[in-house]
């Protein structure tokens, strides 16, 4: 099992970037596809962006399809999120976690959430 911390979250401008890390325990991390999940208060918790164990192939939900790219180092049992021109509605708890396919989208595998880390973009 994949564990994971999430960092690098804050308060940026709109138009603004950010970076974020997500640090992962666990042997067989680099078997496992890795996710960003985010939630906003008030709203279901809704995939972001994933990415395959090879780090070939990348899925994005349509709202941040151009602006995120999300990338890993199976060296350094990392996931990242870069995120330009912020906007206000990406404003969010930003979590990871390893994520297998639902559909036509991704969700994470039970039990994996970490802390998150909070976004804030003002306008």
């Amino acid at each position: 099992q994949v564990q994971a911390v999430e960092s690098g979250g804050g308060l940026v401008q709109a138009g603004g970037s950010l970076r974020l890390s997500c640090a992962a325990s666990g042997r067989t991390f680099s078997g496992y596809v890795m996710g960003w999940f985010r939630q906003s208060p008030g709203k279901e918790r809704e995939f972001v962006a994933a990415i395959r164990m090879s780090g070939l192939r990348t899925y994005y939900t349509d709202s941040v399809r151009g602006r995120f790219t999300i990338s890993r180092d199976n060296a350094q049992k990392t996931v990242y999120l870069q995120m330009n021109s912020l906007q206000p509605e990406d404003a969010a708890v930003y979590y990871c976690a390893p994520t297998v396919p639902y559909g036509s989208t991704w969700r994470s595998m039970p039990g994996s959430w970490g802390p998150g880390t909070q976004v804030t973009v003002s306008s």
